[in-house]
């Protein structure tokens, strides 16, 4: 598969369509499908891409539909699609359905299992994909997305787009686990993980006879201003490979020294659920130190997990840590049929290595102390670390603490040398 590749220190919109327009020069396109993620990815460009997308194919007199690649988050609002998306008319978008959308495309086989997990895991894995996706009416199916360090994949996008945006239940729960019981801090930030191995198995044998052509991007953000510094467009795992080169050598932040206190800011408008705002646990473990404090600045967060069922799940269960909650999921049949909220709660445990606060006021102090982590006031806190006084990285405050601060922990991973 031929790669259109950019690589330089911003990618402006002109330069973005541009190479829209190069890529797709000379495609006789009737009927496209665009797969977005959706709004939790801000920052990935993906917006963008996908409006220039449409209009580029719709006045060459293509029919065009969008699926935003929701995995297990809630479907986007009018409000959201228009936010992210601009003035696609709302008639374009379709909303994936994890649980009931889907069609089994194939099994990885359970030896295949076997050596990928290395023995941890011994069952077939079923891969479910959106119905969209087998609709052969289909010329084109473009995947749009980011590549950035990720607590499941290692780094994501390319197949996970497909394989967890639009994917079903059982393979998003058996792959969420596969990741888990890996150890998330071997997995952050590196490429070739036993994950990103099941989803390479998935492509080469269910996805392969798709349309489907990918367009990936890099970002960096500097002061809480993002600019595409990557875009990979046509290309397949070679240039998710060099997405990822360049990804691992921008968005990884190495700290000097391991952090004791950091304080991570939350978007109100973005993190509405510690199912995606435990990005601030995630990206951030790594760098901390043994007996440190991670400090959540969270006033949007309202609930636990974006599905109801996952919901139910973290509330019954909690935050308890990686081996308890191996040894649950032996017995306890609600967690065997939801792996990947079983993984959740491993991801969002610190294991006892660090104290994890959650200062999230829509919660209240009950709901968060009843999942393991540690509640104080938001109005107390946000007088303490004002978001919009802290710079990015070290802050040396006048009551004499130094606190580390994580504008949007979506963006990257921290680490320490």
């Amino acid at each position: 598969m031929k790669s259109l590749i950019l690589e330089q220190d911003t990618i402006n919109r002109d330069m973005i369509c541009q190479a829209l327009k190069q890529y797709l020069c000379g495609k006789p396109l009737s009927k496209v499908l665009i797969v977005p993620p959706d709004s939790t990815r801000s920052h990935s460009g993906a917006g963008l891409i996908t409006s220039l997308l449409y209009n580029l194919l719709a006045s060459k007199g293509a029919a065009v539909r969008i699926l935003p690649a929701l995995g297990t988050h809630s479907p986007m609002t009018p409000a959201q699609l228009a936010a992210f998306f601009g003035n696609i008319p709302t008639e374009c978008f379709l909303t994936h359905d994890w649980r009931n959308g889907v069609t089994l495309a194939g099994e990885i086989p359970a030896l295949v299992v076997q050596d990928i997990s290395e023995g941890q895991m011994e069952e077939p894995i079923p891969v479910e994909i959106s119905n969209a996706l087998l609709d052969p009416t289909y010329d084109l199916i473009l995947s749009v997305g980011q590549v950035v360090p990720h607590e499941v994949a290692g780094m994501a996008n390319y197949s996970k787009n497909i394989l967890i945006g639009c994917g079903g239940s059982r393979f998003i729960s058996c792959s969420h686990f596969l990741g888990a019981c890996n150890g998330i801090e071997r997995v952050l930030g590196v490429v070739d993980t036993p994950v990103r191995k099941l989803f390479d198995y998935a492509e080469e044998h269910f996805l392969s006879k798709l349309p489907l052509e990918y367009i990936l991007t890099v970002t960096d953000t500097i002061d809480d201003k993002t600019n595409i510094i990557g875009l990979y467009i046509g290309g397949g795992r070679s240039s998710f490979q060099q997405a990822c080169a360049l990804s691992q050598k921008r968005n990884i932040t190495y700290v000097d020294k391991p952090i004791n206190t950091c304080v991570v800011w939350l978007n109100g408008d973005v993190f509405h659920s510690t199912w995606l705002g435990n990005k601030a646990i995630y990206r951030t473990r790594k760098a901390l130190a043994d007996g440190g404090r991670l400090i959540i600045l969270a006033p949007g967060v309202r609930r636990f997990g974006e599905d109801v069922e996952i919901d139910r799940l973290i509330r019954k269960y909690g935050y308890t840590g990686h081996e308890r909650m191996l040894s649950l999921c032996k017995i306890e049949k609600d967690l065997q049929n939801n792996m990947s909220a079983a993984a959740h709660l491993m991801h969002g445990s610190s294991d006892g290595r660090f104290e994890i606060t959650y200062a999230a006021p829509l919660l209240g102090r009950e709901a968060v102390e009843s999942v393991g982590y540690r509640y104080e006031e938001f109005t107390e806190l946000i007088n303490r670390y004002n978001p919009q006084a802290l710079l990015p990285g070290c802050n040396n405050l006048p009551c004499g603490d130094e606190v580390y601060f994580v504008q949007n922990p979506a963006v990257g991973l921290w680490d320490h040398i």
